[in-house]
């Protein structure tokens, strides 16, 4: 990487040069206004320093990004286990303290701030929420969210599998869901056990697995999901495979930017020429079409909340995968949060709201956690591109290293070059049977069968391996 040293002058050459302009003057001029311009002189000299110490500590800053070796983390330590661990389940996450949320759970992924507003968004109708707590004697060692739903088997299912469930529905309707004790999050980007630091997360998951299939017989939920775990940990999750006897199942992929610059020009650059060229196009012509002005705000007020929700719903109705249905009580809770961030498109002439996109700004991550669209307008707006720009720029602003977009409408998200990060469900039914039979489908289960647009991705990307790595795209 190359680096700019033109701010890397001194202060002496920022004094010669003031000195010469002074000097070049005739003598006659310089001498009735010497002693001016010696005090304005001074002040600019100081200005200068100023600005050149700003700009060295700024350079100097990239300079050791740069030069920084790529080094993997260490290794973390992890201590033997004194006590067996024993669960004790609550229900709801306020009953846990808070130093506890804080210390078990990465700065990064969704925390207390996430389940409280799950609990108090009215969606008992849909999830019942649950928490495992892992002690070690009186301590507790480990913070396990669950949740029950009845899933509705075409989401997790092949195609040919979900047409024959649809076409049997109206005389057995049972068949057409699966009650399920899911290990995770309602849309999180990604399942988080939190663990207390040094302690393996393998060395909890047998006594906690156990936990929960007891909890599932009570709950009458004969399906366990470990939901939408990521690759770095599934060493620790290795337990469940061999000692549980449960299987894994591909998820859809998250999917995530990283960004190495602190501008949009940097974001530009890092692309594909290809991809950077069909961006930039569709920008242009939505520039040339409308006028749309972006802004990003916290705790928006109750007519744009209205208004906001509108959009989303108008986006989740167009959308294919339908997981969860939120409410508007969803967003004002999340409206309160201080880790939120609305980015918003209006119409500059009318003042129309037409797209955001909520963001929870996590340490050096952002998670672009739901957007809203108005799809009454012309399709060359090209709005999802605009709302991506307007988010990259206060990203990237605001020296954040990764941006995640989450899980489905892939194609878009391709285009303006996201990673797509493998996520594995660790699954197992209560009963041997169908434990057996779920396995063999499972099997069958890959992003091609999951989602068009991966499948398209795929057949453009052979050496793509949907179980393994993640593509760069």
């Amino acid at each position: 990487m190359s680096i700019s040293t033109s701010s890397q002058s001194s202060d002496a050459e920022i004094s010669s040069d003031l000195g010469a302009e002074i000097t070049s003057q005739a003598p006659d001029t310089v001498a009735p206004k010497a002693k001016e311009h010696k005090q304005k002189t001074a002040e600019e000299i100081a200005a200068k320093r100023a600005e050149l110490a700003f700009s060295r500590a700024k350079n100097a800053k990239k300079v050791a990004a740069a030069a920084k070796p790529d080094l993997p983390k260490p290794a973390p330590v992890y201590r033997a286990l004194t006590r067996k661990p024993t669960v004790e389940w609550v229900n709801s996450a306020s009953k846990i303290p808070s130093a506890l949320w804080r210390d078990f759970f990465p700065e990064t992924v969704e925390g207390r701030f996430w389940y409280v507003a799950l609990e108090q968004s009215k969606l008992e109708s849909q999830f019942q929420f649950h928490y495992a707590l892992v002690k070690e004697g009186p301590d507790i060692i480990a913070i396990a969210p669950a949740f029950v739903m009845n899933v509705p088997m075409e989401l997790v299912v092949p195609e040919p599998v979900a047409k024959l469930l649809k076409s049997v529905k109206p005389i057995l309707p049972s068949l057409s869901y699966q009650r399920t004790l899911f290990v995770g999050s309602v849309c999180a980007d990604e399942g988080t056990i939190g663990v207390k630091p040094g302690i393996a997360l393998s060395d909890i998951v047998v006594p906690l697995q156990k936990a929960v299939e007891k909890k599932a017989r009570s709950l009458k939920a004969p399906m366990i999901v470990w939901k939408d775990f990521p690759e770095s940990v599934a060493p620790h999750l290795q337990p469940l495979l061999t000692i549980a006897n449960a299987f894994t199942l591909v998820s859809f992929p998250g999917t995530a930017v990283t960004l190495t610059g602190n501008s949009i020009d940097d974001y530009f650059a890092s692309l594909k020429s290809s991809r950077r060229y069909n961006l930039k196009k569709k920008l242009k012509k939505s520039k040339q079409t409308a006028q749309i002005v972006s802004s990003i705000i916290q705790n928006p007020d109750e007519q744009t909340l209205v208004d906001i929700f509108a959009l989303f719903w108008q986006t989740y109705e167009k959308g294919k995968t339908k997981f969860e249905v939120l409410n508007l009580d969803f967003f004002h809770l999340m409206a309160a949060c201080d880790k939120a961030w609305f980015i918003l498109l209006r119409e500059d002439r009318t003042e129309k709201l037409l797209a955001f996109m909520l963001c929870f700004k996590l340490g050096d991550k952002v998670i672009n956690k739901f957007i809203g669209i108005d799809y009454t307008t012309p399709p060359d707006w090209f709005l999802y591109f605009r709302l991506w720009e307007a988010a990259v720029q206060w990203v990237a602003a605001q020296g954040v290293t990764e941006l995640q977009s989450g899980q489905t409408g892939y194609r878009a998200k391709i285009e303006v070059g996201n990673t797509l990060l493998p996520l594995t469900n660790y699954c197992k039914h209560t009963n041997p049977l169908v434990n057996l039979i779920y396995r063999k489908v499972a099997q069958s289960v890959n992003w091609s069968t999951l989602d068009e647009d991966l499948a398209s991705f795929l057949k453009a990307h052979p050496d793509t391996d949907s179980d393994t790595a993640p593509a760069a795209i």
